[in-house]
Formats: structure tokens, sequence, C-alpha cells
């Protein structure tokens, strides 16, 4: 299991039972302009991954490609769904929570939540790299916002945000296990241009959270499937042909 996976398992965890203890320190004010920070930190780390790419063309189509087919599957609605179904065990087992929300709010954060540490694309993106490349830096660095969020969260919903690490850990486990088994497959362009189209991803997450524009990032996550098999077709078919 890769470091970095552990260290955000961990910062969930941890920064769930801060935002317990100690929610009724953090103001309005400081949730909302710290969750600002967030979002310029993603668009830093997005940047950063971006300007690693080998054939821009091929990362482009990937994004628009890949946006288009999770649009056509509503691949964000099923995720939703999914966080849905996720969170009817985990609420039955805090069931005698302690909550300033209504239990429709409750509910609705809660799923919230489940998708935004389960699902998100810089915790895929992340995991993946790690298992095919061993580079954790994506995950720490998400980590440390992370905690923070899960520390807000709590704050509304108690005890059960930690609690979320549980399927966090299995769902990113499994998805650095099987990038760990293709990577023999890959090539250096292909690593490079896959991190790169995960930063054009977490660039959409930070100016999501920042609230300046509301990207379709869960329809956005095929196009980390389609970046491998569309780089080698770029490198070995069409850059012989334009050369």
């Amino acid at each position: 299991m890769p470091i970095g996976i552990m260290i955000n398992v961990l910062s969930v965890a941890i920064g769930g039972i801060v935002g317990t203890l100690a929610g009724s320190h953090f103001s309005a004010d400081f949730k909302a302009k710290l969750t600002l920070v967030f979002g310029i930190c993603a668009m830093g780390m997005g940047i950063s991954a971006i300007g690693l790419m080998t054939h821009m063309p091929a990362v482009i189509l990937s994004v628009v490609l890949g946006t288009a087919i999770g649009l056509a599957l509503k691949l964000g609605q099923w995720i939703h769904k999914g966080a849905v179904l996720m969170q009817k065990p985990i609420t039955r087992m805090f069931e005698g929570h302690h909550s300033d929300l209504s239990h429709e709010a409750f509910m609705s954060t809660l799923v919230t939540v489940i998708v935004l540490f389960c699902a998100s694309s810089t915790g895929i993106y992340g995991s993946i790299d790690a298992g095919m490349t061993g580079d954790s830096t994506i995950l720490v660095s998400k980590s440390i916002l992370d905690f923070f969020t899960a520390a807000i969260f709590a704050c509304s919903l108690g005890w059960v945000v930690s609690f979320i690490a549980v399927p966090q850990l299995i769902i990113f486990g499994a998805l650095s296990f099987s990038a760990h088994m293709i990577y023999p497959l890959t090539t250096p362009d292909m690593i490079l241009n896959f991190k790169a189209c995960g930063g054009f991803l977490l660039v959409a997450t930070g100016f999501r959270m920042a609230n300046i524009k509301d990207f379709p990032i869960a329809d956005m996550i095929p196009a980390m499937v389609l970046i491998m098999p569309i780089t080698w077709i770029w490198t070995d078919y069409i850059m012989p042909i334009l050369s």
C-alpha cells in the first residue's frame, strides 16, 4: 500500500476527530475563506502537473473526449448514486449523532463528503499515479487539504466524517493496486501525459472549490483512462505521419 494513501486516509480520520472536538471554534467566515485557499492550492497542483505533458494534442483530445463520454454515460450521477448507497450503512452506525443539521441536510451533506473523499478526481488520479510510479506527491498534498476539509465538515456532521476513511482506504488501495499491475505496459510519455491529464482535472477542481465555475469533474474522470491509449496511438501512428 503506497504511503501516500495511508497518509491521506489518516488525514481524513484525524481531521474528522479534530473538527468534531473543536468545531465550535471555527467561524463560518473562517471556513469559507479557507475553502478559497483550498481551491487555489488545487489549481497550483494542477498547473504543476500540466507542465509535464509531452504531447499536448493527445492530452487535450483525452480531456475533451473523456468528458464527453462521462457526460453521455452520466458518470457523475452514477457516482452520486453510489455515494447514496454507501451513506446508508455509515449512517446506521451513527444513528445517535448530534448535529445542528436537519436529517435531510445531514444526509445530503454526508453524500457530498463521501463523493469528495472517496471519488474525487484528485484522489483517483493520485492513487493511480502512486500505484504506477511510486510518487505520492499528489496524495500527500491532497492530504493537507483533506485534513482541514474533514475538520470543517465534521463541525456539522461529527464523528461520521472520520469513518469515511475506511471506504476511502478500500477504493484508493484497489485503484493503486490495479495501476501497479499495468505499469509495465506503459511508457515514459504515457506517464507524463497521464500526470498532465490529471492536472487539468485538478485545475477544474480548484475552480469548483473556489466557487468560480462548477466544472463536471466526475464526468471528466474517463479522460484518465483514455490518455494512455491515445498517447500510444499518437506517438506510434500519428506523429510519424505528421513528421
